[in-house]
């Protein structure tokens, strides 16, 4: 029952859209922002409900996972219906932050175009062939929602801690996603979806990893110098450190919850760490 329960959890998308509710508390509290958050906090949520389960209801096919695609396959209509009750919520408050229409509408839009490539046919299969940033392209998503979004709304707190928190979390999204690409890079040639990681050898995948692994460390470094304390320092960088020790482990086991509970959970790690320590 434990099982079946934390399947459901994890599989449904809640704890993905639980990780983002607690990425943009982290945003709001390290930022000091001041806007309708808990109505913006509700909007995530439901949208990345609504992104995730269309994404997987689109990807039942996918030879690159196990437990989760058997449980896709058995679960397509609740797949649809939490597609469908996170667009209704979602798009009510839509409506709550209608005078940054123009930030949430390129959110929408870019979500939408993250999984428009697995529908094949039209001008959406056409995405699957020029879509080399793949990776970038998702880590950015992840970036936009909760972290430029907020600052954005707020619109009070564009400064150099703004931009480095931004590409502190864009760096870190970055490295995981590339442990995931490294994973489905099969899949995705057969598939014929581009991306980097299917272009590049083992070799500069590494040292784009690394890379990575290194700007999200300068980045986050800099934080020290516009007001962020050593404790909130040194727990940002936790993340990154246990990614770079995961990396070789997850290039060889593809466990589903190693990925969608402990990758996917990294994003959010830190937040649990400094919600409840002062920022400065």
């Amino acid at each position: 029952m434990l099982k079946y329960l934390f399947d459901w959890f994890l599989f449904t998308s809640c704890f993905i859209a639980g990780c983002a509710l607690l990425m943009v508390i982290q945003t709001n509290q390290l930022l000091q922002l001041q806007y309708d958050g808990t109505a913006y906090l509700v909007f995530v949520f439901f949208s990345t409900l609504c992104s995730y389960n269309f994404h997987w209801y689109l990807s039942a096919n996918a030879t690159s996972e196990n437990i989760r695609v058997r449980w896709t396959q058995q679960h397509k209509i609740l797949h649809l219906v939490l597609t469908g009750v996170g667009f209704l919520v979602s798009a009510w408050y839509f409506f709550r932050f209608i005078e940054h229409w123009f930030w949430l509408g390129g959110a929408a839009l870019l979500t939408f175009l993250y999984s428009a490539p697995k529908l094949r046919y039209g001008p959406f299969a056409w995405l699957s062939r020029i879509a080399v940033g793949k990776t970038l392209f998702l880590a950015f998503v992840w970036m936009y929602v909760t972290t430029f979004l907020p600052i954005a709304i707020d619109n009070h707190h564009w400064n150099m801690a703004a931009l480095l928190f931004c590409t502190s979390r864009f760096l870190l999204i970055y490295a995981i996603c590339i442990i995931f690409d490294y994973r489905d890079r099969d899949y995705d040639k057969q598939a014929g979806i581009r991306s980097m990681i299917t272009y590049f050898n083992e070799r500069g995948i590494n040292n784009l990893f690394a890379g990575s692994l290194a700007g999200f460390a300068i980045s986050t470094a800099g934080l020290y110098f516009n007001e962020l304390s050593v404790l909130t320092i040194v727990l940002l960088l936790i993340p990154g450190a246990i990614t770079a020790v995961l990396y070789p482990v997850a290039k060889k086991n593809f466990s589903d919850y190693l990925y969608y509970f402990v990758l996917d959970g990294l994003m959010m790690f830190s937040s649990l760490l400094t919600i409840f320590i002062p920022n400065k």
